[in-house]
C-alpha cells in the first residue's frame, strides 16, 4: 500500500505545471497559444499606444470588488510611474465588501497580493492564482480553515475568486506573460472592496462601524489607494505581526 501511494503521488505530481517552467516556454500550451492567436495584435496594439514596449512591461494590477472591474497599470522598465493602459469587466464575483477570513465564506479577498501561479489547464479555461492567504490574512483569518485556491479565472462562474469571460482572461493573461517575459519578477495586485474615494470609504466605514477588522483593513487600503491616486506608484507594503500593515 504504501508503495501504490508513493507511485499516485509522483504520478500526479507530474500532471502539475511548474511556473518556472511555465514562464520560461507558455507557448508549449495549447490553450496560451490559442490565446495569443486571438490577442495578441491587439494587446501589442494597445500597448504601443501607451507608448509601452513588449520587451520592457511592467504590471501592476487594481481590482475593485463593489465595481466589478480590473484595472491594467503599466510601465516601461525605465519609466517611476505607471499609466492605467485596460480597464476589465469581471463577470462574477461572490460574496460581500470584506476580506476571506476563512475557507468556505465564498468571500473575495481583499488586501495586497501578488500572481503566484498561471494556470495553462484551468477547468475555467485560463486560470492565475492569487497567493491568499497572504501574511495578514494568516493572523486574522480562522486558523486552520484559511481556505486557498483563489484564482482570476474565465468561465464566468465565482465561488471566491475574480471570474472574468475567456476573452478577458485570454488578454490578461498574454499581458502577463508579456511582463514575465521582459524581466518582471513578481506581478502585484490589490483587491478593493470598492474604488475608495473619500466619501465611499467613509460610507463603508460608517455601516461597517462596529467591525474593527473591516476598518482596520480598510483604513490601510486607503491609505495605499490614496497614495496611488496621487503618483500613480505603487507604495510599498510591510505585513506588521498584529495583521496591519505600513504602506510607504
Amino acid at each position: 500500500m504504501r508503495v501504490l501511494i508513493i507511485l499516485l503521488s509522483v504520478l500526479f505530481s507530474g500532471l502539475g505545471v511548474s511556473f518556472s517552467n511555465f514562464k520560461k516556454d507558455p507557448m508549449s500550451y495549447t490553450r496560451v497559444r490559442m490565446a495569443y492567436v486571438e490577442k495578441e495584435k491587439s494587446v501589442l496594439k494597445n500597448l504601443s499606444q501607451h507608448s509601452i514596449s513588449r520587451d520592457s512591461l511592467r504590471l501592476y494590477l487594481r481590482a475593485f470588488k463593489s465595481e466589478k472591474v480590473l484595472e491594467l497599470w503599466a510601465r516601461n522598465e525605465c519609466d517611476t510611474s505607471f499609466a492605467l493602459i485596460k480597464e476589465m469587466e469581471i463577470c462574477e464575483m461572490s460574496g460581500y465588501p470584506g476580506p476571506k477570513r476563512r475557507s468556505g465564506d465564498l468571500q473575495v479577498p481583499e488586501g495586497f497580493y501578488h500572481i503566484s501561479d498561471l494556470n495553462p489547464y484551468s477547468k475555467y479555461f485560463l486560470s492565475m492564482e492569487i497567493n491568499y492567504p497572504n501574511a495578514s490574512d494568516s493572523i486574522r483569518g480562522v486558523r486552520g480553515r484559511l481556505g486557498n485556491q483563489i484564482y482570476i479565472h474565465g468561465d464566468c462562474i465565482s465561488s471566491g475568486c475574480l471570474a472574468m469571460s475567456d476573452e478577458r482572461i485570454k488578454e490578461l493573461f498574454i499581458y502577463c506573460i508579456e511582463a514575465y517575459k521582459s524581466g518582471q519578477q513578481r506581478i502585484d495586485i490589490t483587491i478593493y472592496p470598492a474604488k475608495l474615494s473619500d466619501p465611499k470609504f467613509k460610507d463603508l466605514t460608517t455601516r461597517n462601524s462596529k467591525n474593527k477588522d473591516k476598518i482596520s483593513l480598510w483604513s490601510d487600503l486607503k491609505r495605499s489607494y490614496d497614495l496611488f491616486e496621487a503618483v500613480k506608484i505603487p507604495p510599498v507594503v510591510t505585513f506588521l505581526p498584529d495583521g496591519n500593515h505600513q504602506i510607504n
